[in-house]
């Protein structure tokens, strides 16, 4: 996995904040960052760059930040001269975050929450990227949501929780392994692109954090007639990990399961952490047909 803390720097236009910065402004506001929605918050102007970088994002990109919180990658993604819309679910940061980009050029804030705001409607026109700091409780159910419902979103840089980030970027076989992982194939492909270190948060969180690179697929990696089919089987199979296909299917597929795998080449006594999403798809025609 390659290191965040590497390759010059920007020069900057507008200051990013430092982490005197955000607890003035925490402290001024009488705000404190909220367990509930996951809230730490980027303090880090060399962090906020590099990921800006990482991205490779500028003049003519547009961005969709989601949990800007204070501002501080925000800053960050305006340096480079990209259109910047910021969505924020906290309605006490939103008039505090306004404050911190009222100076940064091409910055759109707006309050919602990306687990059901209409982002399909908002983000007129293809080809935008996603660039956040997603909230840790949220991040994964989030993610999934726009690689489904917003394919205007071709491009993706996201930070989350370590072991969130090495489950969606997962290969067959490896521990990490699962339907989220398999949920995510489908749409594009991922890997992991940086360590964020716990100190350039405030608070700190307990977690390490990881960077997740996504590249949508012009089209699903399988072709089947229902993904929603195929992926209730991907869950039932991961439901019970520790059993054998032929077992952990059942529920969906009865007494078919041993003859819908062998029919798709696939050994009845495998486990699902070994099935490729071109078996997921083979077993997911079988059945349906």
């Amino acid at each position: 996995m390659g290191e965040l803390l590497l390759g010059p720097l920007p020069s900057p236009d507008v200051p990013v904040l430092t982490p005197t910065d955000v607890r003035a402004l925490l402290a001024e506001h009488g705000l404190r960052p909220s367990r509930a929605l996951g809230q730490n918050f980027l303090a880090d102007p060399n962090t906020a760059r590099r990921i800006a970088r990482i991205a490779s994002v500028g003049p003519g990109d547009r961005v969709l930040e989601i949990g800007p919180g204070l501002g501080s990658l925000t800053l960050a993604l305006a340096e480079t001269g990209a259109d910047v819309l910021a969505l924020e679910l906290d309605r006490r940061l939103v008039p505090v975050l306004e404050r911190v980009v009222a100076d940064a050029p091409r910055v759109t804030v707006e309050t919602g929450d990306a687990r059901s705001f209409d982002l399909g409607s908002r983000l007129a026109g293809p080809r935008w990227d996603c660039v956040s700091n997603l909230p840790y409780n949220v991040a994964a159910p989030v993610l999934l949501r726009l690689l489904t419902d917003v394919p205007q979103i071709t491009r993706f840089v996201v930070m989350v929780q370590r072991e969130v980030g090495e489950r969606l970027a997962a290969t067959p076989g490896s521990r990490a392994y699962g339907a989220p992982s398999v949920r995510v194939a489908y749409h594009a492909s991922a890997r992991l692109c940086g360590a964020v270190p716990a100190s350039v948060f405030v608070p700190r969180p307990k977690v390490e954090s990881v960077l997740v690179c996504l590249e949508r697929r012009p089209a699903p990696a399988v072709e089947v007639s229902s993904p929603a089919s195929m992926f209730e089987l991907v869950h039932a199979g991961f439901a019970q990990r520790r059993k054998m296909l032929r077992r952990s299917l059942r529920p969906v597929l009865g007494d078919r399961a041993d003859a819908v795998l062998v029919s798709a080449g696939i050994d009845p006594r495998a486990r699902a952490e070994a099935i490729d999403l071109d078996g997921w798809g083979a077993i997911t025609r079988e059945a349906s047909s």
